[in-house]
């Protein structure tokens, strides 16, 4: 009966996830000549071409793709059964930025509890910069937040980009403000949405203010008012208007995840959560 290398397994996956051999080795705590090994020697025992590797490109073969979700499952389950003989449990306090959150969570917090069973997750929403202040005084382990200045820190897990959303029945009169929904006055997509505006000459006024996600979200759905959101985000019904009403663009950003960790655990633990974040956009996308 054929059997599998856990060690190789789990290169595999790693490269596959990362696209790199060289990001790979690091995540991993390796080198990329073993790294390299490993995946060779997988390679031989399945008598398949797992990774196809050029100067540019490293990506799935055919037989690759077929193989990965089956190799997941297979790391889950041995991650699984050396967590059951651990008494002990981790505590992991993530943080989320609460205009970052969106469908990716679930499927976050999953693959998380997934990989390790005996990991107690702690999840605080706030906004990026509270959550930065956050992680700076060590009370978070890790925090998923949107870029908003020049911290080069941190590994990016997307791009963000961002639009002017309001409902199809919205109205705007020409030569009045722009009605506009934003969150309070420290959150950094108001900041741009506002800026973009004045930049642009384009007269506007806030008619809903402060009242968190879920307040703006209902005024936008209810043809109240115009707002920026991630376009990702924006609220179910609504459409993008930036051509209609001749509003300016908004500027992209990126989605980064920030961390002190070292051990090899939680760095497997935070890897988990890159891989997870980065597949539920590429498959929503």
């Amino acid at each position: 009966m054929m059997t599998l290398d856990v060690d190789a397994v789990r290169a595999f996956v790693t490269i596959a996830d990362l696209q790199s051999f060289t990001r790979a080795a690091e995540a991993l705590g390796s080198t990329q000549g073993a790294i390299s090994v490993k995946l060779k020697r997988l390679e031989e025992r399945l008598d398949h071409r797992l990774i196809e590797r050029t100067p540019r490109q490293v990506r799935l073969s055919a037989q690759g793709a077929v193989f990965l979700e089956s190799a997941r499952d297979f790391l889950c389950a041995h991650d699984r059964a050396i967590a059951a003989l651990s008494s002990s449990r981790r505590h992991f306090a993530l943080g989320i930025a609460a205009h970052v959150a969106g469908p990716e969570v679930p499927t976050l917090l999953a693959r998380l509890n997934a990989h390790d069973p005996g990991l107690t997750i702690e999840v605080q929403l706030d906004t990026s910069r509270a959550l930065l202040d956050a992680f700076d005084r060590g009370e978070l382990d890790a925090a998923i937040i949107r870029r908003e200045d020049d911290r080069r820190d941190g590994e990016v897990l997307g791009p963000e980009h961002f639009g002017w959303f309001a409902a199809p029945q919205f109205e705007h009169r020409q030569g009045e403000p722009l009605r506009l929904a934003a969150l309070s006055p420290v959150c950094g997509v108001r900041d741009i949405s506002t800026q973009a505006l004045d930049a642009a000459g384009i007269a506007w006024t806030e008619v809903f203010l402060g009242g968190g996600s879920s307040v703006v979200t209902a005024a936008v759905s209810a043809g109240l008012a115009v707002s920026a959101f991630s376009c990702r985000l924006a609220p179910a019904g609504s459409v993008e208007v930036s051509q209609r009403f001749g509003l300016p663009p908004l500027p992209s950003s990126e989605i980064v995840l920030h961390s002190t960790l070292t051990d090899a655990k939680s760095r497997e633990a935070l890897r988990t959560l890159a891989c997870a974040f980065r597949e539920h956009r590429a498959s929503s996308s």
